[in-house]
């Protein structure tokens, strides 16, 4: 199958981070299909071996293990173009269209790695040169507009141009191997179905922690945030993902169906909601993985009196049959004491307690980095006499060590997928619009709120408000117990 995959944004960060990185691994690993090309496209004014040398040095800095050598490049690079376009001159857009005609592969993916804002206006210059039709797909990189309303203009001008199973709405968290295993974990096998529901599980956790501060981002993440960056799109993934009802089939309107609906069935928020079930946070200077870090005022092109949130949790209910009653809680933020995203499973306690000495309830710990695995934490005894207490004992899988031959990347799984057409961990509009509606009040009450978030040390685990909001139903977050 030939394909054509076009970067816009061909000399940004995401594209020399991220994509071509992952689409070297696909090459390497032998799982990008024969006869594609690469195309970057920038305003910048190079030649192909221009870029081409451009993007070597920018190799020098991806990890050792995903470094290309010299002939491995030089294979690599033969499928990697560049051509000049300015994104506001209609003409340019004909240029490229006359580039891709020219070989009329069988698949064209063109990947809008580009600020949001621009989005639209990309999508309408390629639907007035004919770029739309049936072999062309484009993919979205969040964030996916800045509320809901921004995020509908940006649908409704992509479904003008576009149909629905044309547009690849990214979230590189679903190209994670151990986050497609929540399908697996769930669907595939029988022992945790029956277990899965409020009669057998008191809560759950999502932690998306990072130990890393703004960098040099200050002035995006200022306008953004922890909710936006984070909560809205990948959190709230998850939580569809473990909270879903078993779809009919692996298909990708199946499943989507089934993720919508418990977003549709999350518990709303009001004004009163908002200040009881949500925290938000800001880092101040503190003491993080061993080094002094600075506050996120001190962080540069961020305002001195900025009120921009850096950490997030709150708690919701997922207001249906399966799960009435139990607790979801969500929590993210940055500058905190370890780089550590996870599921916490807790489940209920035994109804009849026969052994000496209190016990901890059972739990499913889903590790998503920097490990990639599964713990499950049981109770046994030592076998050290009568009148023994239980002792915390774990089984534990890492996905890594079990299937290291066979792992992928998630921009290089998404990648593939977007190419062969597969949509199954891609985001659809209506998941994306009513994310965004959910999120929304959230935000509404924070804009009439003049308190602003609560400070807390770089290196902790946030506000303590955050205990506090778990503590008040009689929980703990996971590192707390």
């Amino acid at each position: 199958m030939s394909f054509d995959l076009v970067f816009f944004g061909g000399t940004g960060d995401l594209t020399w981070r991220k994509l071509m990185p992952a689409l070297f691994q696909a090459f390497r690993h032998g799982k990008l299909p024969e006869g594609g090309r690469i195309l970057a496209v920038a305003r910048d004014d190079q030649t192909d071996e221009r870029y081409r040398e451009w993007l070597k040095e920018r190799f020098r800095e991806v990890e050792a293990g995903k470094r290309p050598s010299d002939e491995e490049f030089e294979r690599f690079a033969a499928l990697v173009h560049y051509k000049r376009m300015d994104l506001s001159q209609p003409e340019h857009y004909q240029g490229l269209k006359d580039w891709l005609d020219a070989r009329n592969a069988d698949t064209v993916v063109l990947y809008l790695a580009t600020s949001p804002h621009l989005f639209t206006g990309i999508c309408q210059q390629l639907g007035a040169v004919g770029l739309n039709h049936d072999k062309v797909r484009v993919v979205l990189e969040k964030p996916l507009g800045h509320d809901l309303a921004s995020a509908q203009e940006i649908n409704r001008t992509v479904r003008s141009v576009f149909a629905e199973r044309q547009a690849f709405r990214i979230d590189h968290y679903l190209g994670k191997p151990s986050v497609q295993n929540l399908m697996a974990l769930r669907f595939g096998n029988a022992l945790f179905e029956p277990l899965w529901r409020r009669e057998s599980i008191a809560n759950i956790q999502i932690t998306l922690a990072e130990q890393l501060g703004v960098g040099t981002r200050g002035a995006f993440y200022d306008g953004t945030g922890a909710l936006r960056d984070m909560i809205q799109n990948h959190a709230l993934q998850l939580l569809t993902m473990i909270a879903m009802e078993p779809p009919a089939s692996n298909d990708a309107d199946a499943i989507r169906d089934e993720k919508l609906k418990v977003l549709r069935a999350l518990k709303p928020f009001t004004r009163e909601s908002v200040s009881r079930d949500v925290v938000r946070g800001q880092y101040r200077a503190g003491m993080c993985g061993g080094q002094p870090a600075p506050g996120y005022l001190e962080e540069v092109k961020v305002p001195a009196d900025s009120a921009c949130e850096t950490f997030v949790a709150l708690r919701t209910e997922v207001e249906n049959w399966r799960w009435a009653g139990v607790p979801f809680y969500l929590r993210t933020g940055k500058r905190l004491a370890a780089r550590d995203a996870q599921i916490v499973v807790n489940f209920r306690p035994v109804p009849h307690q026969i052994f000496p000495g209190a016990s901890l309830p059972n739990r499913l710990v889903i590790k998503l980095q920097p490990e990639d695995g599964l713990e499950l934490q049981l109770l046994a005894q030592k076998g050290a006499g009568a009148g023994e207490q239980l002792t915390p004992v774990s089984l534990d899988l890492d996905f890594d060590k079990a299937f290291a031959t066979h792992r992928v990347g998630a921009y290089e799984r998404l990648l593939l997928d977007a190419i062969a057409g597969r949509l199954n961990l891609f985001v659809r509009s209506d998941e994306q619009e009513q994310a965004w509606r959910w999120v929304e009040p959230i935000l509404d009450a924070w804009a009439a709120d003049g308190n602003g978030p609560r400070p807390y040390a770089a290196g902790s685990w946030g506000p303590a408000a955050a205990s506090a909001l778990v503590a008040r139903d009689g929980f703990s977050w996971a590192e707390e117990q």
